[in-house]
């Protein structure tokens, strides 16, 4: 099959089988979708695919990590930057090492650092599928938080872990002082070029939409998508790390974003191309896996020397240590980190031995580990195999299928045991900016002294009109209220004076001008209260998605309504 037609089919498959999970409920996603993969993979005339390990981290990895650290609410992620760090780094080293010994001891014919290499492919987590089997089960918010920031950063540091552990197999030699050394340059140095690369982007794209307006929003959202690329292929061009690179690029957006308030169009575009997206690499990344599955089965059972049996046991035992060194060093590194959080007021949920056992079953591993697997080199220097290099694929992809079902069957059971919260703060934050965007709104109708001197009387009385009619409105309701749709309707249906109904009609015009106006006033005010982290990203983009679709709606019906009252339908104030 010719590489289009492969990429269009597993696209199509990705959307059909997100079709079928909202039906299917009881299974996630991701397993579904690597059923899928593995069923039409697995006849002898089924579709086989040549896996590129390095075009698969190019293509579908970046976007990812972007979209992950574009989203990620900034203000939680600093605030948790300590036991991030922990799971993201010191976790990955204590995994590599205990379960690297581990592996040697368990497949003595598996040397040590090939063993080692294993341990480092299996230490990165997976936020997509973590999330796909949380979705509504009520994982304490700053929990998630702190697994999305260590899925991450933690992709990072297990690959650079799995190229020492390459190195040492082709070479023999292993140094802990170059170990150090290139890993602060690849990490440091890919947030430094991600972090340029995003500021960039932000500062040009402000430049140019800052005389264009929102005309050129649609080319901005291309750039935006292309963007991660870019920041993944400078890095690995330069030396460092371009998984960190993208998050770095996306954090840096995201800080940019900030300062855009008013490019609604560019806004709306942005957060449907980049759900459309990321739903389609998602879907496209568990189906890959599930084809190469049939095949990484085959050749291991063939070469192994193993019964099938035992190389089921040898998955089971990896990934239940792997889940015990995951709790140990929770329990006792950074349970100390999430208690001293809770205290501070960074973390609602106190840190408990259930919490505990609920972010360790998080722990699946996905579609990093299945690429690193596959980036093993199958010969050394000298042309000889790769020591145990199918055996590694194989438990590798064991790992992933293992901790997603266990994940799949322990977390629903976990967090239904967890006791129930009150209020989360985000929804408390977004419940408290609402009713404060209402005062903000409420503030701007005040009309201005030069208001007063400037407008005739027939507009002043209109507009006081008007503002004593929002304003019970805005006191009434937290959330944005009735946009006065049925207006035209009933303005057509009168049948009275001509001056009567132009009156009701400029009413109108000006009604909507005012909501509008209202509108800026409660987007200005979320805007300032990111700033002042008193809401966080997700909560921003939660509030002004609504305002935005408000205005969007507004200003189409605004234009219906000057041209019924036969002014321009445009915005302008020609009307009295």
């Amino acid at each position: 099959m010719h590489a289009v037609e492969i990429v269009l089919l597993v696209l199509l498959l990705g959307a059909l089988t997100g079709i079928v999970a909202r039906y299917v409920r009881a299974i996630p996603l991701p397993l579904i979708q690597i059923a899928l993969g593995a069923l039409i993979a697995w006849p002898q005339a089924g579709l086989h695919i040549a896996f590129d390990p390095e075009l698969f981290l190019l293509l579908f990895i970046p976007p990812l990590l972007f979209a992950d650290g574009w989203r990620i609410p900034k203000r939680e992620f600093f605030a948790l930057a300590r036991p991030i760090l922990l799971l993201a780094l010191g976790l990955v080293l204590f995994t590599v090492v205990g379960l690297g010994y581990l592996i040697h001891w368990m497949i003595p014919e598996m040397p040590l650092a090939v063993a080692f290499a294993l341990a480092a492919v299996v230490s990165p987590t997976d936020a997509v599928a973590v999330s796909s089997i949380t979705r509504n089960l009520g994982m304490p918010e700053k929990t998630m938080h702190v697994l999305e920031g260590e899925s991450l950063l933690n992709d990072a540091s297990g690959l650079v872990a799995l190229k020492f552990g390459i190195a040492a197999t082709l070479t023999g030699l292993f140094s802990w002082t170059d170990v150090a050394r290139d890993f602060t340059w690849m990490a440091v140095g890919g947030l430094g070029v991600g972090a340029a690369i995003g500021w960039g982007f932000s500062y040009a794209r402000g430049t140019i939409t800052r005389r264009l307006g929102d005309v050129a929003a649609t080319q901005m959202v291309l750039l935006l998508v292309l963007l991660p690329f870019a920041a993944y292929i400078v890095g690995e061009k330069i030396g460092v790390s371009g998984i960190l690179s993208v998050v770095a690029a996306g954090v840096a957006t995201n800080f940019g974003d900030l300062e855009r308030s008013s490019y609604i169009s560019e806004r709306l575009q942005t957060a449907g191309t980049w759900s459309m997206v990321e739903a389609a690499f998602n879907g496209a990344v568990f189906l890959l896996l599930g084809l190469q599955l049939p095949s990484i089965i085959g050749v291991t059972l063939h070469k192994a020397g193993h019964d099938w049996w035992i190389l089921v046991g040898y998955v089971a035992a990896i990934s239940f240590a792997l889940l015990l060194l995951r709790w140990i060093w929770l329990t006792l590194g950074v349970h100390g980190s999430l208690l001293r959080a809770h205290r501070q007021g960074k973390m609602a949920e106190r840190p408990s031995p259930l919490l505990n056992l609920a972010t360790t079953m998080a722990g699946i591993r996905g579609a990093v580990t299945l690429a690193g697997a596959l980036s093993v080199p199958m010969f050394l220097a000298d042309g000889q195999p790769f020591p145990a290099r199918d055996m590694l694929v194989f438990l590798a992809t064991g790992t992933i299928l293992f901790t997603l079902v266990l994940g799949s069957a322990s977390l629903p059971i976990i967090l239904r045991r967890l006791p129930p919260t009150a209020e989360s703060p985000t929804l408390r934050e977004e419940r408290l900016a609402r009713e404060q965007a209402c005062m903000a709104a409420i503030s701007r109708l005040a009309l201005t002294e030069q208001e007063l001197q400037d407008r005739d009387p027939e507009w002043i009385a209109m507009r006081q009109e008007v503002n004593g009619h929002l304003t019970q409105e805005y006191r009434n309701r937290v959330q944005l209220l009735d946009d006065g749709s049925g207006m035209v309707s009933t303005i057509e249906a009168q049948r009275e004076a001509p001056e009567v109904v132009r009156q009701r009609k400029l009413r109108y015009v000006l009604e909507i001008e005012t909501r509008l106006d209202c509108i800026h006033a409660e987007r200005d005010f979320y805007y300032h209260e990111r700033q002042a982290h008193r809401i966080n990203d997700e909560s921003l983009r939660n509030l002004v998605s609504e305002l935005d679709m408000q205005e969007v709606a507004m200003r189409k019906r605004l234009v219906v309504a000057r041209r019924a009252a036969g002014l321009n339908p445009g915005t302008g104030d020609d009307w009295h």
